[in-house]
């Protein structure tokens, strides 16, 4: 019998955690009884009694519920990567706690997987909570990433996806520290099939998932994802270059054949100059910060996460 692994990261969700639990295990008894399953909750530093709610389950459901217990916040990517490397199922299908991911979806997951995708992906048609700003940043970044990444990254996909065996222990392979867990299993391939859906409301709880820690996952995406930013100083520097030769060539014209009488003064052209050398210095030292920044976390080599206490 083939068996499924369902990962839940779990972040201050102690409302919502016996809702999914019941949601998922009644649809998964009911619709796939030839699949046996487990559900592994990582409590990712909850700071309310979602950890208490989690122990109720896995103690009064051993057989289907394993918890995994951060010592503190390290992430949903943490969370999630922790949840696959833990895994024991032939597919392991990751989704998030809020039930903005619809458990009742689960069978078309599968049903996907049995027909050949290896890796199948749930994409939002749309999302009754996200503002215009934050729709206007996704398209941005989707648009952005799409035109310079290496990777072919799906708009508006989700963590909301299953993958089978195969492809979970190559992305438990994968040793990025700074990941979007999506974007790498996009980058590792495979067979890929998707599921269009609606994501309701949250049943209860606010998101934890700010606009800051949202534009930080999309400047870590584009980092790891992408050399262009770090190209970018290159082609701003051989612009420069071009358009400076062209404007000295103009201003020696100007100065000693007269050529158009226009008369550059000496100490404007050089403040001008300076200004403009100035930003594109500023802009190029900020763009290798970051990657010193990204290279530093990565040569840190501490623990992605730290269980206390494997339950």
């Amino acid at each position: 019998m083939s068996r499924i692994s369902i990962v839940v990261p779990v972040y201050n969700e102690a409302k919502n955690v016996p809702v999914l639990f019941e949601r998922v295990s009644d649809v998964l008894t009911k619709t796939c009884p030839d699949l046996s399953f487990e559900i592994i909750f990582v409590n990712d530093g909850s700071r309310d009694d979602s950890l208490t709610q989690l122990t109720h389950l896995e103690n009064a459901h051993p057989e289907t519920v394993r918890v995994l217990d951060f010592s503190r916040n390290f992430g949903k990517e943490a969370a999630t990567t922790a949840g696959i490397r833990a895994a024991t199922g032939d597919l392991i299908l990751s989704m998030d706690a809020d039930l903005q991911h619809p458990p009742e979806l689960i069978p078309k997951f599968i049903e996907k997987w049995r027909n050949g995708a290896e890796v199948v992906i749930g994409v939002r048609k749309n999302d009754a909570s996200d503002t215009r700003l934050k729709r206007m940043g996704s398209r941005l970044f989707y648009k952005l990433i799409r035109a310079v990444s290496q990777t072919d990254i799906v708009p508006r996909a989700t963590d909301f996806r299953l993958i089978d065996r195969g492809v979970a222990d190559e992305f438990n392979a994968l040793t990025e520290r700074s990941r979007m867990t999506r974007g790498l299993i996009d980058w590792l391939g495979f067979r890929r099939a998707f599921i269009p859906f609606t994501a309701p409301n949250r049943l209860h709880g606010t998101a934890s998932y700010d606009m800051k820690k949202l534009v930080s996952l999309a400047l870590e995406s584009l980092v790891a994802h992408s050399l262009f930013p770090l190209r970018l100083a290159g082609y701003i520097g051989i612009t420069i270059i071009i358009l400076s030769s062209i404007l000295g060539i103009v201003m020696l014209l100007d100065r000693y054949l007269f050529v158009w009488g226009l008369s550059f003064s000496g100490p404007a052209i050089l403040a001008n100059l300076i200004l403009f050398l100035v930003g594109v210095v500023l802009v190029s030292l900020g763009l290798l910060a970051f990657y010193i920044a990204h290279i530093h976390t990565e040569t840190q080599n501490r623990p992605l996460y730290i269980i206390r206490k494997k339950r």
